[in-house]
């Protein structure tokens, strides 16, 4: 078991962390934005539940083999990114669905939920960050590593799916205020569109790894 000062410790550390928008951050907004609190709050838990193979993989040793290898992470990395791109694209294509229902979703739970997962699971800064701070806080005396490591990254997913859905629902207030405007309404999902457009866009064009 981890010591109490050394959990506590990453706790602080990862608030600090995940209350700075990140990647995941812009894309649980844009999908807000784009369809609402629900499909936000789905794409939450789809990309909390993406990051779990990630945890796994680091505690037992193979996040170190996919952060030192410039192949694979550049590949996930590609494919991570063309997803968002393409996810944007289609909010854009449907941005005036709204118009004839402003209440529907256009989209099932699992099918959200799916995307989210896909997001989550490709994200490689997700393994690198994983690799380079989960092991700082490990102890010797906290029993086996991989044991550790996973409650530590089960600790980071718990506070990031907090803080996510905090801003899912400040997105999805400002939806339902601008869903008394069609018009408004169908600028709204564009703009979300175009924040998941230029997020893939960025994880593109970041280094290969740092």
């Amino acid at each position: 078991m981890t010591p109490l000062d050394s959990l506590l410790a990453f706790v602080v550390t990862s608030i600090v962390i995940i209350v700075i928008p990140g990647p995941s951050v812009l894309f649980v907004i844009g999908r807000s934005l784009s369809l609402g609190r629900r499909a936000g709050a789905l794409s939450v838990v789809g990309n909390a539940l993406g990051t779990v193979p990630a945890v796994v993989a680091v505690a037992f040793g193979v996040g170190a083999i996919v952060a030192s290898s410039v192949v694979a992470f550049t590949v996930i990395k590609i494919v991570g990114a063309a997803y968002l791109v393409w996810l944007g694209v289609q909010a854009i294509r449907h941005r005036h669905d709204h118009r004839a229902d402003v209440a529907r979703e256009p989209a099932s739970a699992w099918r959200l939920l799916r995307q989210g997962f896909i997001v989550g699971a490709t994200n490689p800064k997700t393994i690198a960050f994983f690799v380079a701070v989960l092991p700082q806080f490990v102890s010797a005396s906290g029993g086996p590593v991989w044991a550790q490591l996973l409650l530590l990254g089960l600790v980071f997913q718990t506070i990031a799916l907090v803080c996510d859905s905090v801003w899912v629902l400040a997105a999805g207030t400002a939806r339902t205020w601008f869903a008394r405007s069609p018009r408004r309404m169908s600028t709204l999902s564009g703009t979300g569109g175009v924040m998941m457009i230029g997020l893939g866009g960025t994880l593109a064009l970041t280094g290969a790894k740092s």
